[in-house]
């Protein structure tokens, strides 16, 4: 079968190597699809702080159980799946409080250990999750990085019936603001500086999408919540800019949660923070419940996929879908890589 290898920022090679063999507890899985995130972005140009070369990548992928192990019985050949990505130790404090996403040791496939770009796959049958027969292998290629959204969503204790702002309208806002919408949120602002991104908000059902480069961020907040302002700001831009439009324009006992990734040390208002004693909380990924309430949410018809994909590339064109997503930033949201068909 091919393998996917990034040998070095940058380089991609495909290897001929043998069709793993599984283990009893593992099922072999035939990869169809895997989209690229921005941290496989950041691995591209060298800038990941956790991830050495040589690296097999993928970790938003679906696929086909094509072999079941022999202790494996809740999993059978044919059925269409996708992976939850983390490796954990099990053993650390919070593996064993209910908090695995947040292991001592953790690993994540496509960063610290092998991801799953390749023709097929071997994995334990507990990081598998079955997708409907109507889910697409590209839908369901979004179901982690919904999965990271629904985690998100959860981590504000008054969501439902709640007032959400969300500052950032990538890939992670535009599922953000469906996941809240499809957990109960009774008003979602989305901003942005990019009108395409703020359009596809609207058009996936944000409330309100206004552009701050024509609107302050202070004045966007009133126009929709009025002086009591939102409930929650959930910031996925990750700079020191947007934060600080988060900490500055929340209501005085309100809760600010950073979903989006530093690339460098941040500078934040921990004065202005503690003054209206502000809850500043993040988001680290899902477990497998979020794995579950996102398939629920896809399948009830509340979150829609298909819109988020920009554009398809071959397997053995992986490096040209690279350089098309730094080609078309603002354009781009989602690139899917067909592994087979």
């Amino acid at each position: 079968m091919l393998q996917e290898v990034m040998t070095a920022p940058g380089v991609i090679e495909f290897q001929d190597v043998a069709i793993p063999e599984i283990k009893e507890d593992q099922v072999l899985v035939k990869m169809m699809r895997l989209g690229i995130c921005g941290s496989d972005i950041h691995v591209y140009h060298g800038k990941h702080p956790y991830t050495k070369y040589p690296v097999t990548q993928g970790h938003e992928v679906s696929g086909q159980i094509v072999k079941v192990g022999s202790a494996v019985t809740s999993l059978s050949a044919g059925q269409k799946v996708v992976l939850e990505p983390q490796v954990t130790c099990g053993k650390c404090y919070p593996c064993t409080h209910g908090k695995y996403n947040l292991c001592n040791e953790l690993k994540v496939m496509g960063f610290q250990t092998t991801g799953a770009a390749s023709e097929y796959f071997a994995v334990d049958a507990s990081k598998v999750d079955v997708i409907p027969d109507s889910m697409s292998y590209d839908e369901a290629a979004l179901i982690e990085p919904l999965s990271v959204t629904v985690h998100a969503a959860k981590r504000f204790e008054g969501l439902v019936g709640g007032n959400v702002a969300i500052i950032g309208c990538g890939p992670i806002g535009l599922l953000l603001a469906q996941s809240c919408k499809a957990l109960g949120a009774a008003k979602v602002l989305i901003t942005d500086v990019s009108d395409y991104r703020l359009e596809l908000a609207r058009s996936l059902g944000a409330d309100y999408a206004i552009n701050t480069a024509r609107v302050s961020y202070a004045d966007a907040i009133e126009q929709v919540f009025g002086p009591d302002k939102a409930d929650v700001i959930y910031e996925c831009a990750g700079n020191n800019a947007t934060m600080d439009m988060a900490i500055q324009n929340s209501r005085k006992g309100a809760k600010i949660i950073l979903v989006a990734v530093f690339a460098d040390w941040a500078k934040v208002d921990l004065a202005r923070l503690n003054d209206s004693e502000l809850t500043l909380d993040t988001a680290m990924m899902y477990r497998h419940e979020d794995y579950v309430d996102a398939l629920r949410i896809v399948a009830e018809g509340k979150v829609q996929l298909k819109p988020l994909i920009t554009r398809h590339f071959a397997f053995k064109d992986f490096l040209a879908a690279y350089r098309y997503i730094d080609a078309n930033r603002e354009h781009t949201m989602k690139v899917v890589v067909d592994i087979q068909d």
